[in-house]
């Protein structure tokens, strides 16, 4: 029997990247193509430019099939995962009446209101590309993160007619909504020329991408935690309660039937702050790695590797996108003297990142009852030896990476898998297609000193400069 494979759809918010798995979870090919920078206009809008979403994808598709060297006949199935809490409008024709409303967005964080009169259907990410792929007006109904007319027991459209008026969308403007892990529709002739992707092989609905990230990473409820590297950076749990009134995290919908993924607060422009040090040391940097045959985030990691426990006292306050009722908030690096160097911002920052997502996801397992029993890392940061070993460090347990840290393909590859029956349950998909690529255990030491510096500086250091930030926000408010 010829071994059959499973094209996986992970559309990020700075690129979309496209993976053949086969169905016992080894990734074959794959193919990242980025994303254009982002439309910001001010602090009030963030727009994908053009219908970069859908062109990206065909993009990363066309590269992906010319490294694939298998049959095409063996492919069963496409996983269709793509960026959460974000707005798409079309047109009655499927085709962008306005480019897409990124989660950055201020619009995201009310109702939609129609004024454009092009403007047929109101959908997610997943919805567009839904549309775009199949021809068919589904969505999962486990990507309706926000203010949508949902109805948060049911994951439907609320059938209360007072309530869901209230969010000024008709119902005819949305898509029907279908659990995850099950068939939207089939690929169509005219998307299978743009992409390469078969006529007729099945497209499988995942979840928001925060859910699909916590299946490919082979969550289960034992007190294990995900930490998602990426443009917002989260701490994650699974579990089968559809808590409500909680206050330290939120329930999102999961990516099977009956599967919720608890999610604590998080970074927002979280692993770009990584990106803004590498551009922030400038050519110098650059240069000095391509000497040495390292790309610039390597060659940092190595050289923050000799900087101590804490950057001599440096440390770093991610707030580099406020939050949208917090507009105060301003991003910090506290405690700089002459002895600090680009490597000290570069470890300063992840630092940051893992005591940040440690107090955040403490505070989830606090209010869960949970003990916190080990993390799991993943995204492109964890690539990184030196930002593993923190974590383990920072958050005082075992930090495992898997062998695919892209968990969110792999994710949506499970889903397909447990859609067309290749596997009964999650748990057994998990066995089955999840593996742990290595573990960092952590070094006693540095647990204990970064226990210090969290409780007694770094977890005060917002709360302290909350007054003068505000300050200072209504100096410039008042200017514009």
């Amino acid at each position: 029997m010829s071994k059959k494979y499973i094209v996986a759809i992970d559309g990020g918010t700075q690129s979309t990247k496209v993976s053949i798995f086969d169905t016992q979870g080894a990734e074959i090919c794959s193919q990242g193509v980025k994303l254009r920078p982002m439309h910001l206009y001010g602090d009030t809008r963030a727009e994908h430019p053009d219908d970069d979403l859908w062109d990206s994808l065909k993009e990363a598709c066309q590269g992906m099939f010319r490294k694939f060297d298998g049959d095409l006949a063996d492919i069963i199935g496409v996983g269709l995962g793509s960026i959460r809490c974000c707005r798409a409008l079309l047109k009655a024709d499927g085709n962008l009446a306005s480019p897409v409303q990124s989660w950055m967005d201020i619009r995201l964080s009310r109702p939609y209101e129609h004024e454009d009169d092009q403007v047929r259907y109101v959908t997610t990410t997943t919805g567009y590309l839904t549309h775009r792929l199949t021809g068919e007006t589904k969505d999962t109904r486990s990507n309706y993160v926000g203010p949508w007319p949902i109805d948060w027991d049911t994951l439907d459209w609320i059938t209360d007619k007072a309530a869901f008026d209230a969010y000024h969308t008709p119902r005819e403007m949305l898509f029907d909504l279908i659990d995850p892990s099950t068939v939207l529709g089939t690929v169509t002739e005219a998307a299978s020329e743009a992409t390469g992707l078969p006529v007729g092989i099945p497209v499988v609905a995942t979840s928001n991408d925060k859910a699909v990230e916590g299946l490919g990473a082979g969550l289960v409820n034992d007190g294990t935690v995900l930490v998602s590297l990426g443009t917002y950076i989260t701490s994650m749990m699974v579990g089968f309660n559809n808590n409500t009134n909680t206050v330290n995290y939120w329930v999102n919908p999961g990516a099977t039937p009956g599967e919720y993924l608890y999610e604590s607060s998080g970074i927002r422009r979280g692993m770009s702050t990584i990106t803004w040090v590498m551009d922030l040391l400038g050519s110098d940097i650059v240069e000095a790695a391509k000497e040495r045959g390292l790309s610039t985030e390597n060659y940092l990691e190595v050289l923050a590797r000799d900087v101590p426990v804490g950057c001599d006292g440096l440390y770093t306050v991610l707030h580099w996108l406020a939050r949208p009722d917090h507009p105060h908030e301003r991003g910090m690096m506290v405690g700089f003297n002459g002895t600090h160097k680009g490597q000290h911002l570069f470890r300063s920052v992840m630092e940051g990142i893992a005591m940040t997502m440690k107090n955040h996801a403490q505070a989830m397992c606090d209010e869960l009852g949970i003990e916190l029993s080990k993390i799991v890392v993943s995204g492109g940061g964890s690539n990184g030896n030196l930002f593993m070993q923190i974590f383990a460090d920072v958050f005082g347990v075992p930090a495992h990476r898997n062998i695919v840290n892209g968990s969110a393909s792999m994710g949506a590859a499970i889903c397909t898998a447990l859609a067309l029956g290749v596997y009964k349950d999650r748990q057994e998909a998990i066995e089955n297609m999840v593996q742990i690529r290595d573990t960092f255990q952590p070094i006693d030491e540095n647990v204990r000193l970064y226990q210090a510096i969290n409780e007694q500086v770094y977890r005060h250091l917002a709360e302290q400069t909350e007054d003068l930030l505000k300050k200072s926000h209504e100096i410039f408010a008042s200017r514009r």
